[in-house]
């Protein structure tokens, strides 16, 4: 789980420096928020959750692990596009805009509940 994890993250953080270089190119800051959502929840937190992932092996195998990382590299993506969309002016696209990040909220639980059963006191 921890490679997988890692693994996207390399690549989110990819997309988030080549939106950045693109806006300041261009000087349009329009998709800024979809910049610092990719950077922090895409590279930081992805990276983070593999990290400890790799160092708890244990918990990588677990349940709460496959859920956390399926419902989160499903709604990260529709999050990013749908936030894309919204920053545009696209107003209409904020249910699924909301409804993506509540998925990640949900999906931060699961790795919440995971990291507390698998760390010491």
């Amino acid at each position: 789980m921890g490679n997988r994890f890692l693994r996207l993250a390399v690549v989110y953080v990819l997309l988030g420096v080549a939106l950045g270089i693109v806006m300041a190119a261009s000087h349009d800051y329009t998709f800024r928020p979809v910049h610092a959502h990719l950077n922090l929840l895409g590279w930081a937190s992805m990276a983070l959750f593999g990290l400890w992932y790799r160092s708890a092996p244990a918990a990588a195998e677990t349940r709460l692990a496959k859920l956390h990382f399926w419902l989160y590299n499903i709604a990260f993506p529709i999050q990013m596009c749908t936030l894309a969309i919204f920053a545009s002016g696209n107003v209409s696209i904020e249910p699924v805009l909301a409804l993506a990040s509540v998925v990640i909220g949900i999906s931060l639980v699961c790795f919440a509940i995971n990291l507390w059963k698998h760390t010491g006191n």
